[in-house]
């Protein structure tokens, strides 16, 4: 059994409704609907405790590829198979990529919001709200780097052009979820996107997932990024 309960790696379950459940790290007490098999629960902040780090490695970061990026935050301890912490990555790499392909953004402010935004987007959301946070990870992107607000006009219209493209991409690949996936159909999504809309070319790669072995559920040949397509 590969990674899925971060205390005892048994498989997730989800209930309908929510649950009073009590984190095995913090021993905070909250409703939730998503615990292991075993019965227990980790709470959001414990499952992406470490994400800090990740401004610091941006700022350090040359590259305009944002999938590049992304894979190196990917290999980081705080980051798992599966899990809220993808909902700042997305964001984060299509920033640091941006600035560094010629975006006039300030990077730090901007990953420090991003960080507060996609922190709000709870684990799950893909199942149970009907949109995958890293979808709207990129919808956040295109929201700072465009400093969209609910008054605007045309930052508010490309801010949800784009999380619909990157949910629309999703939907059409269908579940069950995969963070790693989601992450990199919203990533190649946001970077047509902006080249289209803003002038600014990123780095596009073929990307080809080395994170199969380590998802129950990974769905094979259905995904653009199985081996066995390339």
């Amino acid at each position: 059994m590969n990674e899925e309960c971060l205390i005892c790696q048994a498989p997730l379950q989800y209930a309908e409704t929510d649950v009073l459940m009590e984190c095995e790290i913090c021993h905070k007490k909250e409703n939730s609907k998503t615990s292991c098999v075993n019965g227990h629960y980790v709470c959001h902040d414990c499952h992406t405790q470490g994400l800090d780090v990740l401004i610091g490695q941006c700022m350090r970061e040359t590259a305009k590829d944002p999938i590049a990026i992304i894979e190196k935050m990917m290999a980081m301890p705080m980051c798992h198979m599966h899990g809220p912490e993808h909902h700042v990555m997305v964001g984060a790499a299509l920033l640091t990529a941006y600035k560094n392909a010629g975006g006039a953004i300030d990077l730090r402010p901007a990953l420090m919001e991003m960080m507060n935004r996609g922190r709000s987007v709870p684990g799950g959301a893909c199942g149970f709200w009907g949109a995958c946070g890293a979808g709207i990870s990129s919808g956040m992107f295109i929201s700072i780097i465009s400093k969209s607000t609910p008054l605007a006009n045309e930052p508010f219209a490309l801010s949800h052009k784009m999380t619909a493209e990157s949910l629309g991409r999703i939907g059409e690949i269908g579940g069950p979820r995969c963070c790693k996936r989601d992450s990199f159909l919203s990533i190649l999504a946001a970077v047509d996107f902006v080249k289209e809309h803003f002038g600014i070319e990123m780095e596009k790669p073929d990307v080809v997932c080395r994170f199969s072995a380590q998802n129950n559920q990974c769905i094979g040949k259905r995904c653009p990024f199985s081996r066995a397509n390339h």
